[in-house]
């Protein structure tokens, strides 16, 4: 393909500019690779619900232990 010949060509009815600038948008949208979402900080909150340290394990008063606070 040479430089001269273009990348894309309507062969049915008359678009207007508005329409063939969404067109190429969306080609060039949907040719580039996505970028990775940035990775989001936990808040304080949500890192209170989360274990500390070792699970309890199983045994006696395993049970009762799995409640407490550690």
């Amino acid at each position: 393909m040479s430089a001269e010949e273009p990348l894309f060509r309507v062969v049915r009815g008359v678009p207007t500019a508005e329409e063939l600038a969404a067109l190429v948008g969306a080609i060039v949208a949907r040719t580039r690779p996505a970028a990775a979402p940035a990775p989001v900080a936990a808040s304080a909150w949500a890192r209170s619900g989360r274990p500390t340290g070792a699970a309890p394990t199983a045994g006696a008063g395993a049970w009762r232990a799995s409640g407490l606070p550690r």
